[in-house]
């Protein structure tokens, strides 16, 4: 007989994630024309509270590649697409700064928006140790909407948001009021509602008893 262990091994297949916490069901088809490239650290491949699963079975142009490290010739055929002008979704801070000649845009181009999905630690090393992403023009966030992530995961800076979160707000920049952001905002509130659920009952199990 299968137990409970066995249920959480077991990975769907559209997905990724263990059954007991799939979010196929969550998953809200949103129209979009940036394509999304989002480059996965491989820790957060196997986080439970990570918001890409969701975000990819969301978006239908968007592509999850997950490394550390990239080989230069490898990297550059992701990040150039015939037709598209490439921008990275990363502020401008002072241990990474953005390129002081921004990449000319083609006024009206179609844009491939790369996402560095990472603690902020590892996200700015990847940034660092790959000079062809370091030099691609800068997407930054104005004022971020409030997150939601902090009931599970905790941030250090107050402009912290999920990878989700951020990719969201970042195609309604680029695509105005014809980007819904709703249903994918509400979905992953859901999904930060059964992490939370889930979580409670082992922070109570790990309480002494008094």
């Amino acid at each position: 007989m299968n137990g409970p262990s066995t249920l959480r091994r077991v990975a769907c297949v559209r997905c990724l994630r263990p059954q007991a916490t799939c979010v196929c069901a969550l998953a809200r088809p949103t129209a979009h024309r940036t394509e999304v490239l989002v480059l996965q650290h491989p820790q957060e491949q196997r986080q439970a509270k990570n918001s890409v699963a969701l975000l990819r079975l969301s978006l239908a142009r968007c592509e999850v590649v997950v490394g550390e490290r990239f080989a230069p010739a490898a990297l550059e055929a992701l990040l150039r697409r015939r037709g598209r002008d490439t921008r990275l979704l990363y502020p401008d801070v002072p241990a990474a700064p953005a390129p002081s000649a921004q990449t000319t845009t083609t006024a009206g181009a179609p844009v491939l928006l790369v996402v560095l999905d990472a603690t902020w630690r590892k996200s700015l090393r990847m940034l660092l140790e790959h000079p062809a992403l370091a030099a691609l023009p800068r997407l930054s966030l104005h004022a971020p909407a409030p997150t939601r992530y902090r009931a599970i995961r905790a941030a250090r800076r107050v402009d912290q948001v999920s990878t989700l979160e951020a990719t969201v707000q970042a195609l309604a920049m680029l695509e105005g009021p014809s980007f819904e952001a709703a249903p994918l905002l509400d979905a992953f509130g859901r999904f930060v509602a059964g992490v939370a659920a889930r979580q409670r009952p082992q922070a109570s199990a790990g309480q002494a008893p008094r």
